[in-house]
């Protein structure tokens, strides 16, 4: 159980929800932080109270934040688009709506159990939600993953990304025509101060570098952008984009509001490329993936417009 006090010491605090003012101050999204006053796990001035309370000059908070309910992750018969495999990775072209493990609001149906069904042996060094999992896409973003069956692989594979050393290539197709052939994003990417579910560009962030290249203009209304990875953070390539005012299609948190006759189910974001050493031989080697059939679709609209 972790605890936590907070006292409303500042003015422009006051008169805020309860709910939003701790989202502000605390790690935790406002639901998890709505459902622990409701648990009656958060008391101002020792009293139980609601999300909707107007916070007063000093309150005093208190938090007991319980720990998560471990999940158990059960092998489960999901079809897999391999890529690649032996017997210390794996490499898979992950399609969309598939989260990559198990959280609290997706327990099944992940990439993790379908590679639990499938291999005999994962990487336990990701521990039981994480296993071989050496990085992440987001749900609705389609392409390359390499996952680790050995521990000496999930090592060598974490060491690579960061150092920089294994590539991570992606596609997108963004609003507006960026004028520029190539160019860089350098902007520190942390959590959304006011919504604690998104990520923002802030001053006081984890450093975060995207390189990008123009690899297709459409009408000059839209590009296709290849993007390079020199950072990891969550949702940097869609965060980054938006703040260049270049936002991806199709997404709903990030990116414009552009209704196109091509359903998308998500952001137009496919990691097309992947280049890595293995992790036993040091052959380098590179896999590529092809776009899933709405991105081919999409593309052949814009060409066409």
């Amino acid at each position: 159980m972790e605890y936590k006090e907070i006292i409303v010491s500042n003015n422009d605090d006051i008169n805020k929800r309860l709910d939003i003012f701790l989202a502000e101050k605390l790690d935790l999204t406002r639901n998890r932080i709505q459902s622990l006053i409701e648990e009656n796990n958060i008391k101002v001035n020792n009293l139980s109270t609601k999300s909707s309370y107007k916070v007063k000059l000093n309150d005093n908070i208190s938090i007991f934040i319980p720990p998560l309910k471990e999940l158990s992750v059960e092998p489960q018969n999901i079809p897999l688009n391999i890529v690649y495999e032996d017997e210390h990775i794996i490499v898979i072209n992950k399609p969309k709506n598939f989260v990559v493990h198990p959280a609290n609001g997706n327990e099944d149906n992940t990439l993790v159990n379908a590679l639990l069904y499938h291999c005999k042996n994962l990487s336990g060094i990701g521990g039981t939600i994480r296993p071989g999992i050496v990085h992440r896409l987001d749900k609705d973003t389609t392409g390359l993953i390499v996952v680790a069956k050995s521990d000496i692989a999930h090592q060598s594979l974490s060491e690579q990304i960061k150092n920089k050393i294994a590539k991570r290539y992606y596609k997108a197709f963004v609003i507006g025509n960026v004028k520029d052939d190539t160019g860089v994003i350098n902007k520190p990417i942390g959590r959304n101060p006011i919504d604690r579910k998104k990520m923002c560009v802030l001053e006081n962030g984890k450093e975060a570098i995207t390189y990008w290249k123009v690899l297709e203009r459409f009408s000059n209304k839209y590009t296709l952008l290849e993007l390079e990875l020199k950072t990891g953070r969550t949702h940097q390539i869609r965060v980054h984009l938006s703040y260049i005012k270049h936002g991806i299609l199709g997404d709903e948190v990030y990116g414009p509001n552009v209704k196109l006759p091509v359903k998308l189910n998500g952001q137009a974001l496919h990691a097309y490329k992947l280049v890595l050493y293995h992790p036993l031989t040091n052959k380098l080697m590179e896999f590529k993936a092809e776009e899933a059939i709405e991105l081919v679709k999409l593309q052949n609209y814009l060409r066409n417009l």
